[in-house]
Order: structure tokens, then C-alpha cells, then sequence
């Protein structure tokens, strides 16, 4: 695969939200792999997670870290290049170039920060739509994502229900449960009562230079969500750091140091406002709101819809994946559903790509 390119879509007509404000004008960064065929019928979206980037696969020219799907996406591969048209899309509110609360007003030019209005999934996915439209793709073969990613996925298939021929959902919920609105709630205090945070009007010069504590926490926390308990246990069993005393107050666990040297680096590339705009969107989304249930909610959905759960996912339950199965099987609308018998928790959907890559390939098969 050739180095991948960022790219950036400007649009100066409105987006409507559904908080019922108006985002004028708007930025769209995406990458795209592979080549859309002249009936431009080969397309598919990928959707990203919560901390993720439209830097989904390829490696970019200069460096060796390769996109976060990149065990997926490329030639022969579960989503295979030579094929299809693959594109992926950086969220709204996100801070890897879409606009964002760190973006410019338009008449201000000072940024939005908590002027910013909340920003839903299904505000994400109507920002895709457009962008789609621009590049005249109105057909997707499929849609696919995990996690945050496939609570866009789902969105989408109940927004635009003849849109996409698949609907390929990982590790994913129809609604945030208690357990996850409450981590990042937690997640966001840590933020916010941080000092350096400045209620919101620290520079980003600042806070690169000298990582935000509050945010380093929140991502600790997140670690509890992403990996479970059997995954933390075989990758560190209770390990310690061998040049730490253990009766040192400070001395670490290998859990520990871990934690503290993800923490760090993540503080050096992910930005606080949008992580706490992020984590609105997350804890908000319900597929069935404005609907009396989930099944009204999915009842005109045309796409066939892929379910994929991991079994030790402590996030996203095999039984929330499990409710969507059972309101689209009860419109008897086209459905599978398939546990991967995982080890890494749930980000088994980034990382174990080898269980299952082979499935997505088959659902893709003309």
C-alpha cells in the first residue's frame, strides 16, 4: 500500500445538529485506500473509536507506526484494497484535523472551546453522509467500525436505511450503560479539576510541553474499560518492576508503569476539550431515542446488519450486542451474530484482528 495522505473537506453550507445549533462552516479530515471503480459502487466506510484518527492503515511516508487497522485494511487483506474503495473519516469533535472545540469560528477566528456545541453519533455520521456526497459516492458496499466506530455504523444503517448493503458492528452497544456513563464521568472531573486545564483556556503550546495530569488520569481509567481483568493478568500477572523496592512507597508494579507510560504519551497527542466532547457523544447515544423501543427504532433498516462480539469484553457485553440481534430479528430483518472467543479485553477488536478478519472477508465476498 502506497503512503497514505491526509485530506480535507470544507463545507460552508450548515450542519444541523440535534442539540438543535448549527456548525457553519465545517472540516472533514479522511484518508482514503485503494481506487473507487467508475460506477463508484465499491466503497466502504470505516468508522474509528473513541481516541482514534482517520489513520486507519498504510504507514505515512517517514514513519514506522502503521494505521489502527491496518491489520484489516490492505491488499488480500479481511477489508481488501484491491477490491474496494475504503475510506475513513476523522469525527467531528475529534482533534486530528475535523473541526473540533480547538477550531476557529468562523467571524471570531478564536476557537470555539466550550462555546462548542455537543456533538452527537448521529451528528458524526450525518457530517459522513455529506462528505460521501461530495465525492459522489450515494452506495456503500459496507460500513464498518468497533466500539465508538460501530455505534456509527449502527447509526448510520438507521439514519440512511438503503444506503449500505452491509452493516459490520464491533464490540459495540445500542446504548452507553450505567457503568460506562459513570468511568467517564469520572474521567471528565479528572479533567476539569486539573489546574493547568484552566477551565478550558489553556493553550495547546502549554500542555504539550507539559502533559495535563487530569488527562493522563483519564486515560488510566480508560484503561480499566479497554482491557479485562484475564487479559491484565496474562499480559502482567502481578509483575514488579525489578529496579523498584517493593517496600518503596512509590516503587511499581508493571500494571503501573505501564499505565504511567501510556498516560504520558497520550497526553502528548490527544487534546482535553475533545476528549470531554468525545465523552458526551459516548454517554449520550441511545439508538432508540426519539423511538418507543429498539425494535421501532431499527424497523426500516434495509442493510444486512453483522453483529461481532468479543467474549471477555468488559465494555460493551456480549448481552447489549446480543439486544441488537434480537430487535432486528424480530423484524425479521437480515442479521448475524457471531462471539469471538477473545484475550485482550475490549480492545480485542484492534488488536486480535487475526480471529476474525477472515469473517468480514466472507460477509464482503460479491
Amino acid at each position: 500500500m502506497e503512503a497514505p495522505i491526509p485530506q480535507f473537506a470544507h463545507f460552508t453550507n450548515p450542519l444541523y445538529l440535534d442539540s438543535g445549533r448549527i456548525l457553519e462552516p465545517f472540516t472533514l479530515a479522511y484518508e482514503t485506500y485503494g481506487q473507487l471503480n467508475d460506477q463508484k459502487s465499491n466503497a466502504i466506510l470505516v468508522n474509528h473509536a473513541f481516541s482514534g484518527s482517520h489513520h486507519a492503515a498504510g504507514v505515512y511516508a517517514g514513519e514506522k507506526r502503521a494505521g489502527w487497522w491496518n491489520d484489516l485494511i490492505g491488499k488480500g487483506k479481511g477489508i481488501d484494497t484491491d477490491t474496494f474503495f475504503v475510506i475513513c473519516i476523522n469525527a467531528l469533535g475529534s482533534c486530528y484535523g475535523s473541526t473540533c472545540p480547538l477550531s476557529l469560528r468562523h467571524l471570531e477566528q478564536t476557537p470555539y472551546r466550550f462555546t462548542f456545541p455537543v456533538i452527537t453519533i448521529a451528528d458524526m455520521v450525518r457530517s459522513q453522509k455529506i462528505l460521501l456526497a461530495s465525492l459522489g459516492i450515494d452506495h456503500l458496499k459496507a460500513v464498518v467500525g468497533g466500539s465508538m466506530g460501530g455505534m456509527q455504523a449502527l447509526t448510520f444503517a438507521k439514519l440512511y436505511p438503503k444506503c449500505a448493503e452491509h452493516i459490520i458492528a464491533l464490540a459495540t452497544t445500542h446504548a452507553t450503560s450505567d457503568y460506562v456513563i459513570a468511568a467517564h464521568k469520572i474521567m471528565s472531573e479528572a479533567i476539569m479539576r486539573d489546574p493547568c486545564f484552566k477551565a478550558g483556556n489553556y493553550l495547546p503550546k502549554e500542555i504539550m510541553e507539559t502533559p495535563l495530569s487530569g488527562l493522563a488520569i483519564a486515560r488510566m481509567i480508560g484503561f480499566l474499560q479497554y482491557l479485562s481483568p484475564q487479559a491484565m493478568k496474562k499480559k502482567f500477572n502481578r509483575n514488579y518492576v525489578l529496579n523498584d523496592g517493593l517496600y518503596e512507597l512509590f516503587g511499581r508494579f508493571e500494571i503501573s508503569r505501564y499505565l504511567d507510560y501510556n498516560a504520558q504519551a497520550f497526553c502528548r497527542y490527544f487534546d482535553p476539550l475533545c476528549y470531554l466532547y468525545l465523552a458526551k457523544a459516548l454517554s449520550i447515544y441511545d439508538l432508540s431515542l426519539g423511538h418507543e423501543s429498539l425494535q421501532d427504532a431499527l424497523k426500516d433498516l434495509q442493510s444486512q446488519v453483522h453483529l461481532i462480539a468479543f467474549s471477555d469484553d468488559t465494555m460493551f457485553s456480549i448481552q447489549e450486542m446480543q439486544e441488537i440481534y434480537n430487535a432486528l430479528h424480530a423484524h425479521k430483518k437480515a442479521c448475524t451474530f457471531t462471539t469471538i472467543n477473545s484475550t485482550s479485553g475490549h480492545d480485542s477488536f484492534l488488536v486480535e484482528v487475526g480471529l476474525y478478519d477472515s469473517y468480514i472477508k466472507n460477509i464482503l465476498q460479491p
